[in-house]
Formats: structure tokens, C-alpha cells, sequence
């Protein structure tokens, strides 16, 4: 879906170039029939020459601001698509301390970790903290490199790698 609206961003720029490049006169836009029932072939040379030059200024400004807001769609596109790529995670890298609801029963692959906060997390990795039993533990929940977050029970030095599911 964003690369379609990156394309359409694209093709508005490359529209709006077109629009901005010299037009030429109304006499070689129009056809001769067009042109005498617009009421065109009426005006002296001078008056057709003011308004054609009237038209390629209208048509540069509005091209402008055209090219101006494909550029910020563009902007927005690729700032969206920033957000969670790259060396580190991206986007929101801040610490989520909360306590886990209900009882810890250790780490395991594919293990649910429920927080007080609302979020749910699962472990991704092979971690493992076997013969702990707590109840609402308290937890940080820490960005790491790659994308990567890493949740670790207070008082414990093992962490479990997981992906935030909610």
C-alpha cells in the first residue's frame, strides 16, 4: 500500500513537471473550430498575447504547489517507511516497564506475557528460566538492535527476545 501511494506520488510530480514545462499558445492548444466558439479569434493579438501569458503563470503556479505537495506526500511516505527498519528498531525505542498479570512460570518459546499496561508480548527465541513462579512480576521491556526487544523480569539477569503481538 505504500509503495502504490509513493507511486501516485510520483506520477502527481511527474504530472505537475509536465504542467510547469512551456505551454504552448491557446491557437496551438485548440483546435480552429474550438478556438472561434470560445470566442478566442475576437481578440487582438495583444489581448490573446496578454491572456496566454496570464495562462502560463496560472499554470507555473499551480504546478508549483503541485511539486510542492508531491514532494511532502514523498517526505511522509519515506518517514513512514522508516519507522522500524534500519540498525536499531526505529520509530518508538523507549523502555516499556510494566508488571506481568497473573503468574510467571519461566520463559519458553511462543510463551504470551500479558502487561499491565495492555500489551501483549511473545517470545520469539529460546530462552529459557525454568522454576521461577511469581505473580505479577514486575518487567522491562528494552529495544535492541535490528528491530529486536528483549523482556527481562525484575531480579533476573536472563532476558527472552519478543515481538509485541498487541
Amino acid at each position: 500500500m505504500r509503495i502504490l501511494r509513493l507511486l501516485s506520488a510520483a506520477a502527481l510530480l511527474a504530472c505537475a513537471a509536465s504542467v510547469a514545462a512551456q505551454q504552448p499558445p491557446l491557437e496551438q492548444q485548440m483546435t480552429h473550430q474550438e478556438f472561434v466558439d470560445a470566442g478566442l479569434n475576437k481578440l487582438s493579438s495583444q489581448e490573446l498575447a496578454a491572456l496566454n501569458a496570464w495562462l502560463q503563470r496560472r499554470g507555473g503556479e499551480g504546478s508549483t504547489a503541485a511539486i510542492e505537495q508531491a514532494r511532502e506526500e514523498g517526505r511522509r511516505e519515506a518517514a513512514e517507511q522508516q519507522q522500524g527498519r534500519g540498525f536499531f528498531s526505529g520509530g518508538d525505542n523507549e523502555p516499556v516497564e510494566s508488571t506481568l498479570t497473573g503468574e510467571f512460570r519461566g520463559f519458553g518459546k511462543g510463551n504470551r506475557y500479558t502487561l499491565a499496561n495492555g500489551q501483549v508480548w511473545e517470545q520469539i527465541d529460546g530462552a529459557s528460566l525454568a522454576g521461577v513462579r511469581k505473580t505479577d512480576p514486575k518487567v522491562t521491556v528494552r529495544p535492541g538492535m535490528l528491530g529486536a526487544w528483549w523482556l527481562q523480569i525484575d531480579g533476573y539477569n536472563t532476558r527472552a527476545k519478543v515481538r509485541r503481538i498487541e
